[in-house]
């Protein structure tokens, strides 16, 4: 199996256990615990090395005392995560093509009142990020503006595409496909909004 299905397979299994506990106090204690590591390095909490590093496969860490590509974007994706759940009893992760991010920023913007495009400017500020720090940085405004309108993310599909960022090589294809995906035309479906991704 390749690094990028790895890393969404991680991501995929971590918010499975989470969404199995969802209205446990401890799972909502370890979301929090995720929300305070938003803007910082992998590694920089200890509270949140388990969540992470647990059970992650060896040759996925680096061993420079620097965060690995697989590292950041399982540590981005799922401290997003946790910020799109805070105050949300469904599971605000969701399969599907129709719901990757530049889908679900796509549809807000169609279907809500966004004064001069500015859910579009937030995906473009994130979309010119040079690393993994500003990228998580920008992408948690763009986060908080979906959760505020109960929008839901694939978040195992952001992971794979947080992954293929911070390759010089792909990440002017993540960059596109941000794009391509905001201007798909998705409907936006209310039935969304009560699915869980279990």
């Amino acid at each position: 199996m390749s690094k990028y299905k790895e890393v969404r397979s991680f991501v995929f299994g971590r918010i499975k256990n989470i969404s199995e506990s969802l209205s446990l106090g401890s799972t909502k204690a370890l979301l929090a615990q995720l929300r305070r590591g938003i803007g910082k390095r992998p590694g920089e909490l200890p509270e949140l090395w388990g969540m992470f590093l647990k059970e992650l496969p060896e040759e996925h860490m680096n061993r420079s005392g620097e965060p690995s590509r697989e590292e950041w974007a399982i540590y981005t994706a799922l401290t997003l995560f946790a910020l799109h759940q805070q105050g949300h009893d469904s599971l605000m992760h969701i399969d599907g093509n129709e719901n990757h991010l530049g889908c679900a920023a796509g549809m807000l913007s169609r279907y809500s009142d966004d004064e001069n495009g500015r859910i579009l400017f937030k995906l473009s500020l994130a979309a010119q990020s040079d690393d993994m720090e500003e990228l998580s940085y920008r992408l948690r405004t763009l986060v908080k503006i979906l959760s505020d309108n109960d929008i839901k993310v694939d978040y195992v599909d952001l992971a794979g595409d947080l992954y293929n960022f911070q390759f010089e090589d792909s990440a002017d294809k993540v960059r596109l496909k941000w794009g391509q995906d905001f201007y798909r035309d998705f409907k936006l479906d209310d039935n969304r909004k009560d699915d869980n991704n279990e």
